[in-house]
């Protein structure tokens, strides 16, 4: 067995036994290594030590249950494992800057603490193969545009380490902001159809500290309203990653991530393809109803 494989076992002890106490001891027992070397290994490729990443698993946790407002706020902090009411929503505020109630008056989309799949370091997959695991199926192919699609939407300049922190750090989520917005005038002020597919797309602003993300839909115009931003998929060649996951939510927080996660740092470098400086994400609709989307990477010439 290979190492990331022992962590792997312990990753997934931890998301079964969240209501539990869960020490350091046990957990290097089922890895089978010393407390020290466990630790040591789990940090490196969790990138979080072990304790506080049971503690943000236990939040990202929190904030589903949060949403069944049947539940009582004490019955939830019990059942993640919390002694007490107070213990558990400073701990919530920590992590999300909002306490428990706040949260569920006004649900938003937070960014979480993702479940690693560290087999997605490790596992190379052909072209057309299926890649099937935890809550995730993705897919990667060539595709060619013969035309460019022009797309209408709102942009935001974006901090570097929102997209270095997904998946890892806790807190709002400012593209939802953007996202809202852009429904709210995407058949009104921005005179887009219902249905147009729409697309995001993260490319470089002239700061290296920060990044312009587009929130859009395709036009059927190229003429742009006043206050807007446009965005032109250029023609060519791309590779395309298709995946889904259960709901909208875990498709654009845990399944994005793991699947940019893995383009990026596996399934390019091990075929030596290099792409434009930007990455668009394709949605039939950005809605809590979409349960599938595509990556599109243009291969660079």
């Amino acid at each position: 067995m290979h190492a990331w494989e022992q962590i792997q076992q312990t990753i997934e002890f931890i998301e079964d036994h969240l209501d539990e106490e869960i020490n350091i001891e046990s957990l290097a027992k089922t890895a089978a290594l010393s407390p020290f070397y466990y630790q040591r290994l789990f940090s490196r490729l969790v990138k979080k030590p072990v304790a506080e990443y049971v503690k943000l698993r236990r939040m990202a946790k929190a904030t589903e249950i949060l949403r069944q407002k049947d539940m009582r706020i004490l019955d939830i902090a019990l059942e993640l494992g919390f002694s007490s009411h107070e213990l558990f929503s400073r701990t919530f505020k920590d992590t999300f800057g909002m306490t428990p109630d706040e949260y569920r008056k006004n649900p938003q989309t937070l960014n979480r603490m993702t479940k690693p799949e560290l087999l997605l370091r490790y596992t190379l997959i052909d072209e057309g193969v299926p890649l099937i695991t935890d809550g995730i199926v993705l897919e990667i192919n060539k595709r060619q545009l013969t035309e460019p699609i022009q797309f209408i939407g709102l942009k935001k300049k974006m901090p570097a380490q929102f997209v270095e922190g997904l998946g890892i750090e806790s807190g709002v989520n400012a593209l939802d902001t953007l996202w809202r917005k852009f429904h709210d005038q995407k058949t009104t002020e921005l005179g887009l159809a219902a249905d147009a597919e729409e697309i995001g797309v993260s490319y470089p602003c002239t700061d290296t500290k920060f990044f312009n993300y587009f929130a859009g839909a395709k036009a059927e115009t190229t003429a742009i309203p006043n206050d807007c931003a446009n965005w032109e998929l250029p023609q060519g060649d791309y590779i395309v990653c298709s995946f889904e996951s259960e709901n909208f939510e875990m498709l654009v927080m845990d399944a994005l991530h793991k699947s940019n996660q893995y383009l990026f740092s596996t399934w390019l470098p091990k075929h030596n393809l290099q792409i434009e400086p930007f990455g668009a994400e394709r949605y039939k609709s950005h809605t809590p109803e979409t349960t599938s989307m595509e990556i599109w990477l243009k291969i660079a010439k």
